[in-house]
């Protein structure tokens, strides 16, 4: 329990205390405690704080912007009182918050410190540099900073900017620092600009292409769509943006221009812009959102450097302590209240307790009830919030009170009792009820997450919905995007070839359905006597593709698959007369009989002939011998009416009765069965599957038609039936398919409205322009059924129409058919729009609509009348080119007559026809075409359907009234009705009774559930309700607040230690409800946590108070221990790659006690890059492994470059923000595949697909690829056949080779600075090193300054052997930032090339949590896709290795087609038989007289590495075996050798690897490379073995430890032991458990 300070007795106790305790004080102070402090920036230099509050706002509504940049230009001046960093960030959000409500203004100013807008200002420095240099005329990028780049390690020689880092800040060209951008010209002065003004129409010729605009482009809302368009690049406060500003603002009013803004600060221009709008700028960005770690590290084997610390950078030493946290049960904060003057003396005891309180083991009964006891501790605490964080970010020096702790039975109980629900140990987060993935959550996420919650409670409040519903919507979650949606197929159109439960051979099969419970071996069939799998393809039996699919349903039958086949059959020729037509049956039937009959429906009616007289078999025969004579003619070509005729008396012939022929006349002559078959291909077209051209119904989902798809389609089919069978919904009685289809079924397929898994619909939030006064959304007349007029309308759909164009026309009239369809809960208004001048008569049939719709829309005939009006218009007055007045005229009275006959008044429409005005109607489009501009991107004469919110393009395709029901059916069980039903039971509050009509709540519900459709969250929740959590929960309540949180957390997790500070940054700046349930390991054997944890989250002292310093957040470790050694990690969002770019010290292997007189032991780490990561599908196949991937710009379409893995089509690429093109690389990838465009069930393709990275949250992509038309059996990979084939000489001159085209656009992305560098196969002379032949790849890994001190030699070692080029290749993950400094020089020093490489750890792919066992992951995971995709062969070698023969020589070596080889472990040092574990047991049992070989130094090929998958296959290992903590103990060595039967390792030679721990001395003298393999006997440390086992390895370390201090410019001490002293090894401290470097190499 925490004392209480409340009596001078206990005061005095303390103070006597300090006084007896004066001899451990005065020890104490020679030995003060140290701290740890990490920062963490971004890679691009400073942005404005001005600017990012602007991006800020426009995320939260675009003309949010607008209504900012007005604000300051007009109050900007007045911020002259704001004279630091604190007070400017003070004003320029205050002028935010005036624009926000509470809660939002919060989240803005939160988000503000967090920086999280500055990505998108480098994304506009992008852009604002390709504007600059798009006109060469004047070299405008010449002048760019090299400001935010980096100097490139490939070459020492030369400095330059990182290819991919664009957004560097370019200089101000010619000293501007504005200029306006129009596509035919740039423009720095405002004259200039004004000339243009003039005649922006001319001046914009058609040899300059418009400059393109993107979604996140700040357009102003009085721009005129279509018109010129200038891009303002400048900054909010300099006087040439307000100059070129309210020019071109007046002008974009005056309907002249589209005027854009894109915010950016040239170099050089900071003083140009006010005090205010350059903070930010002169710092680089340091980052929040991220977590630092210092793991008590294992020293059972010594790997530290015993170099000296030299001198470094000397960054400030800060001594900030948090003195109210718990020291041993006292709170010196009040201590030091009470006796200021004992401060000195407080202090160093407080010191001298904390260093005495660090513990890294416990006895098992000190262990048993820790979790429990935490719990408890945290329960009980005044702020338990701060507690939690304070007890799992302390851990190691507060377990020992918290063992000591008497634990409440209560607690525990409850605990114990809530664990019969929830898996101990397990971690749940929910935001008001939608689960969040504790393993993917961060700040940047969750701060995005919670904006999108209070800007949505924002509006609701706004349209005065009580607040205990606004937290019911909020509640709601998104639909499931498993939610299974079937096709009803059921009808007399589908043949089925048999029937599983009747046909007689089906006879001996079991009919018992739980027999697919059953489990089976992997592959094995289940055969039921049940039509459980009803595989019905629908297809045109006189196409390829149709009578292929026939063959194969047929052989699968004879195969006896336990499926039941069936076919719809239709004409591709009647489906596209009736889309012509119209849905119109009589029509297109009479045209057809008119005309030559064409062949599908003539096989069509043969068949149903064949069916009825002869059975399913011979009328499936018959399509068979279709096919049969079809490739015997012409394998090519489509089936011509005498193969059908051939076919037909070939199938009924043998059983004929009279001659077939004659059937066959009498048939075609009385056109029998020709009117099933004609409406047979119109159930085709009304379901909408005809454009898929052949399918396969699999219980009515939707697949393609080969058979991969049909096997895919069983297996995912299978688990959900086995799950209806298990509860019992589905027994032997079931008809499976009737109940799938009643429960799921729809009428209609259309890909675009039922978008797939992969292809997320578009959304558009109405809520803002419903919300805004006097919207013209408002306005919107709405039709209706008929007799539903007042009926509330929970579905709203919106017809985008283009009314100057037949389909525009024509999709009107569907509308209106599907209204007098009948619908009862949905409303249909009309957008209309056109993509040319329209006529006179084209507004008054506007006109019409909007009298129908506004006075007459309750009218039983209105419906009817305005489909004639329709007609009539697109009949005779559409396309008339002159009209006239008397035109016009009779237009009007023939729209009157209709009226009338249609029982609508007359005066209705002949008054306002003839006296409307013309301009009104006009300005009322102008603002519909921006709508669909801004809110959507669609340019005028758009065809499209809204339906409260979800939107659908309607492209060359047709969209029928059908696919209106099939949106309202979907959209409404999906998404509206759970929002209508909150709707329409809510009790209105302050609401004047008469304004609750139909229309008001439907308009609410279109509103609401259009905004929520934006939302990004999780469609999963659970039931935390049935968790008990009187005594062992954290409850804070606050029924004010919109945002509920729900956890169940492991407060002794490493998931619990991130999710301790985010809930309390939650806390502090949302105040949500929450309830907190606390959930821990309840029988812990060891300790849970063995490291300090910090998150660093920023305030606003981060900004100075003093000056215009921008600090940013950093992580602070205050008074950690002296004699323990920690390593450091950072535990950082998904999508960020990291490096240390400044640290003197060895980050792997801290101990504080050596950081001399500094008190603060620092690190500096730099955003290196981000992730782009994404998964590669081609519809119904196997992901296209070995896909070859390219990202750059327009200008540079290949930056970097990858491949597409076999798990999960999974890939990724290194990107910064900036706007990128990802394209199929040239070669073999864009010889078979081609991308297809996005959208729902687009089937159009594309040649890039444009990818906006503007935030630090990265960015998942669903990239779906199909094969080129003729390619479709065409395999992408092509491996040799033999062995011999793969020296490289006939693999380079192999054409069919599968890179055979690869190395010709690749190559020159192997080097780093040279990019005509040839490819590593040619001989190359290497300057003046006189290094000649092919170069030698050598990949190596190393993490801390030990073992960065042995790479050093290992490098040298490499070189004094061979007269080769060699290239070096370096994971740069874990390299020290002095070891990167020295490369560059010691590269130009020696002669040799390198370049460091990086690979995200995929999210699916087991996460490993040691740092050792994540490097030995590198080591082997990710050798297919680390390297660029032209390197063809790589060496691995140790850092602790030292070579002595000439690695050419194993470069050169033939593998025998094997794609990696590695030395066998030696078997002739006899002492090490016992540790040999190779040699017995399930190792002796798995080998099978394989060898088991050593990881230390391998090759791989790796052009045979990524042709047969083997980094795919070893993943599939690694994933299954990884799970299992007992497996894969030495990961970079268990894992190719146990995967070695599928993934072959050609053994080396014996000599190529020496080390003594197994190999005898016997054979030391023949060694080509000797490694200092730890010997688990002895544990001698290395560097003390290293100079007794290699004779040449003191002098080596001396040339490479000279070298080293030469360019840092630090003096060597020669005195210095390479070997550790006995005595010194004695006070490394030891562990219980295993060092897992003592692993390394066993």
């Amino acid at each position: 329990m925490k004392p209480h300070f409340r009596s001078g007795f206990w005061l005095f106790f303390v103070v006597l205390l300090f006084v007896g305790l004066s001899g451990n004080l005065i020890s104490a102070q020679t030995r003060s405690p140290k701290n740890v402090q990490v920062a963490l920036r971004a890679k691009w230099s400073g942005t404005p704080l001005l600017l990012e509050a602007g991006e800020l706002l426009s995320s939260q509504w675009k003309d949010f912007y607008w209504d900012f940049t007005e604000f300051w230009l007009l109050k900007g001046s007045e911020d002259s009182g704001s004279h630091t960093a604190k007070d400017c960030l003070r004003t320029i959000v205050n002028y935010g918050k005036s624009l926000l409500s509470k809660p939002l203004a919060s989240v803005f100013e939160f988000s503000l410190t967090l920086r999280s807008a500055s990505p998108r200002l480098v994304l506009y420095r992008q852009l604002a540099e390709d504007s600059l240099s798009s006109f060469p005329l004047v070299d405008y990028s010449s002048a760019s900073s090299n400001e935010g780049g980096f100097e490139t390690n490939d070459n020492a020689k030369s400095k330059k900017v990182e290819p991919l880092l664009l957004g560097v800040n370019s200089r101000a060209p010619n000293g501007k620092c504005c200029w306006v951008d129009t596509g035919a010209a740039l423009l720095f002065d405002a004259n200039e600009l004004l000339l243009w003004l003039e005649n922006p129409d001319k001046a914009t010729t058609d040899k300059f292409q418009q400059p393109e605009l993107f979604e996140f482009d700040h357009v102003h809302p009085d721009s005129s769509i279509g018109s010129p368009i200038a891009i303002l690049y400048g900054a909010l406060g300099t006087d040439c943006f307000k100059e070129f500003h309210n020019v071109l603002v007046g002008t974009a009013r005056q309907g002249k221009i589209t005027y854009v803004v894109r915010p950016i600060l040239p170099s050089g221009c900071e003083s140009k812009v006010g005090h205010c709008g350059a903070i930010g700028t002169r710092d680089a960005v340091n980052l929040g959102g991220y977590g630092v770690e210092l793991a008590l590290k294992n020293m059972e084997y010594k790997a530290m450097d015993d170099s000296a610390v030299k001198k470094g950078v000397t960054l400030e030493d800060p001594h900030t302590e948090d003195l109210s946290q718990d020291v041993r049960g006292f709170i010196f904060s009040r201590i030091l209240e009470r006796k200021p003057e004992l401060t000195s003396e407080v202090m160093a005891f407080r010191d001298y307790l904390l260093s005495s309180t660090i513990s890294d083991t416990l006895d098992v009964w000190e262990l048993k009830d820790l979790g429990h006891q935490t719990a408890q501790r945290i329960v009980h605490a005044s702020d338990p919030l701060q507690s939690m964080q304070e007890i799992n970010q302390n851990f190691p020096s507060i377990v020992s009170s918290l063992s000591r702790m008497k634990l409440n039975d209560s607690i525990k109980d409850e605990i114990i009792a809530n664990q019969r629900m929830i898996p101990p140990g397990k971690s749940l987060l929910a935001l008001n009820g939608a689960l969040i993935n504790i393993e993917d959550v961060d700040l940047y996420l969750l701060v995005d997450m919670v904006q999108q919650e209070l800007s949505l409670a924002d509006q609701f409040s706004k349209m005065k919905i009580p607040s205990t519903n606004v937290r019911k919507l909020l509640s709601i979650l998104p639909p499931s995007e498993s939610n299974m949606i079937r096709v009803d197929f059921r009808s007399t159109h589908v043949h089925y070839l048999n029937d599983l439960e009747h046909d007689i051979i089906y006879k001996r099969w079991s009919s018992n359905i739980n027999e697919i419970l059953m489990p089976v071996f992997p592959g094995q069939l289940r055969y039921i006597r049940k039509n459980i799998y009803h595989a019905v393809y629908v297809l045109d039996p006189a196409s390829i593709c149709g009578l292929e699919t026939i063959e194969m349903v047929i052989s699968l039958f004879e195969n006896n698959l336990p499926m039941r086949f069936g076919v719809i059959l239709y004409s591709a020729n009647i489906i596209q007369k009736i889309e012509a037509n119209g849905d119109e049956l009589q029509r297109s039937l009479e045209d057809d009989l008119k005309s030559e009959e064409d062949v599908s429906s003539l096989v069509i009616r043969l068949f149903l002939h064949i069916k009825e007289n002869h059975g399913n078999l011979m009328a499936f025969q018959f399509l068979s011998n279709v096919n049969k004579l079809r490739v015997e003619s012409a394998p090519e070509e489509a089936p011509e009416i005498h193969h059908v005729e051939g076919a037909f008396v070939e199938t009924l012939l043998p059983s004929a009765k009279t001659p077939p022929q004659d059937i066959l006349l009498k048939l075609e002559k009385e056109k029998t069965y020709h009117e099933l078959s004609q409406e047979s291909s119109m159930f085709v077209f009304k379901l909408g599957l005809a454009k898929l051209q052949c399918c396969l119904l699999m219980n009515g989902l939707v697949y393609d038609s080969n058979e991969e798809a049909l096997f895919n389609a069983m297996n995912d089919e299978l688990p959900r039936i086995q799950e209806q069978v298990y509860y019992g919904l589905i027994n032997s009685n079931t008809d499976v398919l009737d109940k799938f289809l009643a429960e799921s079924g729809i009428q209609r397929y259309n890909p675009q409205i039922i978008a797939g898994g992969k292809v997320k619909p578009k959304f558009v939030s109405l809520s803002a322009s419903i919300l805004r006064n006097g919207s013209w959304i408002n306005e919107i007349s709405y039709l209706h059924s008929s007799d539903t007029v007042d009926d509330i309308k929970p579905v709203s759909h919106l017809l985008a129409v283009d009314f100057t164009s037949k389909k525009g026309i024509k999709m009107l009239r569907e509308g209106l058919s599907y209204l007098m369809g009948g619908s009862k809960i949905a409303r249909l208004g009309v957008l209309f729009n056109s993509n040319e001048e329209a006529n006179s008569l084209s507004y008054i049939f506007v006109k019409v609509f909007e009298i129908a719709a506004s006075s007459h829309s309750h009218k039983k005939g209105v419906l009817e009348f305005l489909d004639q009006v329709c007609s009539l218009y697109e009949r005779e007055y559409m396309t008339s080119t002159s009209p006239d007045n008397e035109k016009s005229q009779e237009f009007i009275d023939k729209v009157v007559d209709l009226a009338v006959a249609s029982g609508l008044p007359s005066k209705g429409y002949e008054s306002p026809l003839s006296t409307f005005s013309v301009g009104k109607l006009k300005n009322h489009l102008i603002k519909v075409a921006q709508f669909l501009y801004r809110q959507l991107g669609f340019h005028s004469g758009v065809n499209a359907v809204i339906t409260n919110g979800r939107v659908v393009p309607v492209g060359g395709g047709v969209f029928l009234s059908h696919d209106l029901s099939l949106l309202e059916s979907i959209e409404f069980k999906q998404r509206i009705k759970q929002i209508a039903d909150i709707i329409e039971e809510l009790k209105w509050e302050d609401m004047d009774p008469d304004l609750l009509t139909s229309k008001f709540i439907s308009d609410i519900i279109l509103s609401i559930s259009s905004s929520m459709a934006m939302r990004e969250r999780n469609s999963e929740s659970a039931r935390f309700e049935i968790l008990s959590s009187t005594c062992s929960a954290v409850v804070l309540d606050n029924e004010d607040s919109s945002i509920h949180i729900d956890a169940v957390i492991d407060p002794l997790s490493s998931s619990g230690q991130k999710l301790s500070s985010l809930l309390r940054f939650l806390s502090k700046y949302i105040q949500p409800s929450m309830r907190l349930l606390l959930n821990p390991v309840s029988s812990l054997v060891d300790l849970p946590l063995k490291t300090y944890y910090r998150y660093v989250v920023p305030t606003l002292d981060d900004f100075s108070s003093i000056d215009d310093t921008v600090y940013g957040p950093k992580a602070f470790f205050a008074n950690m221990p002296l004699s323990k050694t920690l390593t450091m990690n950072l535990d950082v969002p998904e999508p960020w790659l990291v490096e240390p770019v400044i640290a003197i010290h060895d980050l792997d292997n801290i101990l504080l006690e050596n950081l001399g007189d500094a008190r603060t032991l620092q690190a500096v780490f730099e955003l290196e890059a981000l992730v782009l990561t994404g998964h590669c599908s081609e519809k119904d196949h196997e992901p296209p492994r070995g896909l070859q991937l390219i990202l750059g710009t327009k200008s540079t379409p290949h930056l970097v470059d990858t491949l597409v893995m076999a798990n999960l089509g999974y890939w990724q690429m290194k990107v910064f923000p900036g706007v990128w093109y990802l394209q199929l690389a040239p070669g073999r990838s864009s010889e078979l595949y081609v991308m297809k465009e996005d959208g729902d069930g687009s089937p159009y393709t594309t040649l890039s697909k444009q990818i906006t990275i503007n935030d630090l949250r990265g960015k998942l992509v669903h990239l779906e690829v199909l094969k080129k038309k003729g390619k479709e059996n065409e395999k992408l990979l092509l491996a040799s056949d033999s062995d011999e084939s793969h020296s490289r000489q006939n693999r380079n001159g192999d054409q069919k080779s599968w890179n055979s085209n690869l190395l010709k656009w690749a190559s020159g992305f192997i080097g780093g600075s040279d990019r005509s560098k040839k490819i590593e196969s040619t001989s190359v002379e290497h300057g003046n090193t006189g290094r000649r032949g092919k170069t030698i790849n050598i990949f190596s890994v190393a993490s801390g300054h030990l073992y960065e001190r042995f790479l050093k030699i290992m490098m040298l070692s490499v070189l004094k052997n061979t007269r080769r080029p060699v290239k070096f290749w370096f994971i740069k993950n874990y390299l020290s930032p002095q070891f990167k400094d020295v490369i560059p020089h010691m590269a130009q020093e020696y002669g040799f090339e390198y370049e460091l490489v990086t690979y995200k750890w995929p999210t699916w792919l087991h996460k490993q949590r040691e740092k050792q066992r994540i490097i030995w992951a590198y080591k082997i995971l990710f050798l297919d896709v680390i390297f660029p995709l032209a390197l063809e062969k790589v060496i691995f070698v140790d850092a602790d290795q030292i070579v002595r023969a000439d690695m050419g020589e194993l470069y050169d070596m033939n593998l025998k087609g094997r794609p990696l080889a590695y030395t066998p472990f030696c078997d002739n040092n006899k002492e090490m038989d016992g540790y040999r574990f190779w040699k017995q047991g399930f190792w002796k049992e798995h080998l099978r007289g394989r060898p088991y070989h050593i990881s230390a130094l391998y090759v791989v090929d790796l052009v045979k590495f990524r042709e047969t998958a083997a980094g795919d296959q070893l993943r599939v290992f690694y994933e299954t075996l990884s799970k299992d903590p007992n497996s894969l103990s030495n990961l970079d060595q268990d894992l190719p050798n146990y995967a070695q039967h599928l993934v072959p390792i050609f053994s080396l030679p014996q000599e190529w690897l020496w080390c003594e721990s197994w190999c005898g001395n016997a054979t030391k003298s023949k060694a080509k490379t000797i490694d200092l393999c730890n010997n688990p006997m002895t544990k001698e440390p290395k560097l003390q073995g290293a100079k007794r086992i290699v004779a040449e390895w003191p002098d080596l370390d001396l040339e490479a430890r000279q070298f080293t201090a030469k360019i840092s410019g630090e003096p060597i001490d020669l005195k210095e032991q390479v070997a550790l002293p006995l005595e010194s090894q004695s006070s490394t401290i030891h562990d219980s458990s295993e060092d897992w470097e003592s692993k390394s190499e066993l």
